[in-house]
């Protein structure tokens, strides 16, 4: 008699999969969206109570002061670094740079022409104590000469290029420290990494102190509404929509010629193809949400996985349009509403300091505030107080920044895998007109042309983040 075979032990079900843990910034966003309200509806009831408040603006703006040196710092060596790196790469990391450098410089230059035109903070004088200052800091640049502010930028320590404030200085030993590194080779990537934990610290501890940004906007809000009442907030929404407006006009009239010229794509079908992302990036107001499915999806459109692996990350580092076009016309916003407005030398020099700061920052929750007021730091020290105007309102243009950023780094790819003859042409139109449909499901791509394994990172990078 057969032994009957004692029934197996019952498994315990699959334990479901817990849920993504939800990001608590939005918590943040939610807070400056009702302290702006909140601030706007004292400043409009009681103008006096509001212009009292302003010291809460302040002190949040003296906070984000504290962290300019330390992070351009941080950024601007390990930005060196992963330049040296991509360039490395070859024919297509060369390209890729040559082309970011490219794209920051007319999304810079678009920003200052329709700042200029706009002319955004024109005659809203914050408060008479901000305007002073403002006109005797251009004075003082008005009678400095070439030399004296040239000999300015070297420190007389290198202690004092962190400790007084002079963000040119840092700036200085900045990019000495990373070239000195690269010429190190492997010596030098001990210390890159030990930079990279600095980094990983300070922001950490710019995060933490962008959760007192509801209690600086508050208070920046309240002073500026309680006194330029609703002049200040038609000021502010022409800024806002002036940068919308730049945005749209640099996708459509810079980035949609450039790619049909080179690739023979149509923007807009691009756009249309890559409109789950864009919904993605706006309930996140960040494109590195995207950044997973990008590189899928550019695989997907005939790109190789050699050019996509080498541009999609180093363009999230790199090729910031929309906040290149953001620093630029929030620049010239503070500066007209204090009633200093910058000159043209000024605001050239401002380009390029802008552009060289922001790299490697993207994405950090207020790197960008921190990169603006360094940028004021190192030319008209006396307007960094108006940044707490941008606390105010950068919520509602972090999404322009990102959808823009998003839509540069996928045209970038497609144009780039166009330049080194591997982009699947006929591929691409197959899955623009609908007959190829992205999978979903996987979110992986096996179509011939893409079989090569996708090449390593490069080594020691600073962490890319999105640009709001």
């Amino acid at each position: 008699m057969t032994t009957p075979t004692p029934p197996a032990a019952p498994q315990p079900p699959d334990p479901s999969p817990r849920p993504a843990h939800r990001d608590r910034t939005h918590w943040l966003y939610i807070g400056v969206i009702i302290a702006v309200i909140a601030g706007i509806a004292v400043g409009l009831a009681a103008p006096d109570a509001g212009v009292a408040l302003k010291p809460l603006g302040t002190g949040f703006v003296n906070l984000i002061k504290m962290m300019i040196s330390p992070i351009i710092f941080c950024t601007i060596v390990l930005g060196v670094g992963s330049v040296a790196q991509a360039a490395k790469v070859g024919k297509v990391g060369g390209l890729a740079l040559g082309y970011f450098i490219t794209m920051s410089l007319v999304a810079l230059l678009i920003g200052l022409v329709v700042g200029n035109l706009v002319h955004p903070g024109e005659g809203l004088l914050l408060t008479d104590e901000l305007r002073k200052a403002g006109e005797e800091q251009a004075a003082k640049g008005g009678e400095s000469d070439t030399v004296t502010f040239l000999l300015g930028i070297i420190p007389t320590t290198l202690v004092s290029a962190f400790t007084e404030g002079q963000v040119l200085q840092t700036l200085l030993v900045a990019l000495l420290t990373g070239f000195a590194l690269q010429l190190m080779g492997t010596r030098g990537a001990p210390i890159l990494s030990g930079i990279a934990h600095i980094q990983r610290l300070v922001f950490r501890i710019l995060a933490m102190i962008m959760w007192a940004a509801p209690i600086g906007a508050f208070g920046a809000m309240a002073a500026v509404t309680g006194a330029g009442g609703f002049d200040a907030l038609a000021s502010l929404g022409m800024l806002m929509l002036g940068f919308y407006l730049t945005c749209v006009l640099f996708v459509g009239f810079v980035l949609g010629p450039v790619l049909w010229l080179v690739a023979r794509i149509n923007l807009w079908s691009l756009l249309r193809y890559l409109g789950r992302e864009f919904l993605l990036i706006l309930s996140t107001s960040s494109s590195e949400s995207a950044l997973p499915r990008l590189i899928a999806k550019m695989e997907h459109l005939g790109a190789s996985r050699t050019v996509v692996g080498i541009t999609v990350p180093t363009g999230y580092s790199f090729n910031l349009d929309g906040t290149m076009i953001y620093l630029t016309m929030a620049t010239l916003f503070v500066a007209s509403a204090t009633g200093a407005p910058l000159s043209i030398g000024e605001q050239v020099s401002l380009l390029i300091f802008m552009m060289i700061a922001s790299k490697g920052a993207a994405g950090v929750t207020g790197a960008g505030l921190a990169t603006l007021a360094g940028a004021l730091q190192s030319h008209r020290p006396a307007l960094v107080d108006g940044v707490g105007l941008i606390v105010g309102i950068d919520r509602f243009m972090s999404e322009a920044r990102a959808l823009t950023n998003f839509a540069g780094n996928a045209v970038a790819t497609v144009l780039i895998a166009t330049w080194v003859d591997d982009f699947d042409r006929d591929r691409a139109e197959e899955v623009l007109a609908g007959r190829a449909p992205f999978d979903e499901a996987t979110l992986v791509d096996d179509h011939a042309g893409n079989s090569a394994p996708p090449p390593a990172p490069p080594a020691d990078r600073a962490p890319a983040m999105s640009p709001r």
